[in-house]
């Protein structure tokens, strides 16, 4: 399993770093606030406190080409920027970028961003879909059309095999899993004779516009 760097320990970045930790990775947590560093402590495998901004700090972490660096400096984008710019110099293959606008994330991809994650546009668009389409229950985006989502499957589907459904034809859409409840299982790529039943959940991959006309 990769390293990961996590520079910058606000709400988003010491979250980020706790949660993989948790879930078994090593975590190098990394700020320049003395009290945000032993609050990480518990939650990573190492924390250093340092200012990384200087170029011989960021070095001296021993950060290896095929790290996981993630940033979050919120509003500081000369800071994102500046140490961006090092890691791409230092050859590191993932740099992950936190960013508050679409202008930040232009010019941190700029300068080598591999991935730029504006939190709150991607909270806000959560929302907003759980209300357009309340059967929908998560997704991940794959492309700026397809998406893979976790649908509630409309009463109409009960009863009936993926197959009687036309899911491909009807809706442009495809099941790649089920999740059943009862029993408690998944069905990688269900069989067209598989029978929904109303304790399932569907997981879908397709256009977004597609996707919510399952209701």
């Amino acid at each position: 399993m990769k390293r990961v760097v996590v520079i910058g320990l606000g709400i988003f970045g010491f979250n980020i770093a706790k949660d993989l930790y948790e879930n078994g990775f090593e975590v190098i947590a990394v700020d320049k606030n003395k009290e945000i560093i032993q609050k990480i402590k518990d939650f990573s495998t190492k924390a250093i406190l340092a200012d990384v901004t200087d170029k011989e700090v960021l070095e001296s972490l021993g950060v290896q080409t095929d790290d996981v660096v993630i940033i979050s400096f919120g509003e500081d984008l000369a800071a994102s920027t500046l140490i961006t710019l090092y890691l791409k110099e230092m050859k590191v293959d993932t740099i992950i970028v936190k960013a508050p606008n679409e202008d930040h994330k232009h010019v941190l991809e700029k300068v080598g961003a591999t991935e730029v994650i504006i939190p709150e546009r991607a909270m806000a668009d959560k929302v907003a879909k759980s209300l357009i389409s309340p059967n929908v229950l998560d997704y991940i985006p794959l492309s700026e059309d397809y998406t893979i989502s976790e649908v509630i499957p409309p009463p109409s589907f009960f009863g009936k095999t993926i197959g009687e459904l036309h899911l491909r034809s009807k809706y442009h859409v495809e099941v790649i899993a089920v999740k059943e409840v009862l029993p408690d299982r998944i069905q990688m790529v269900p069989r067209a004779d598989f029978v929904i039943k109303d304790s399932d959940v569907l997981v879908v991959i397709g256009k977004e516009k597609d996707i919510q006309k399952i209701k």
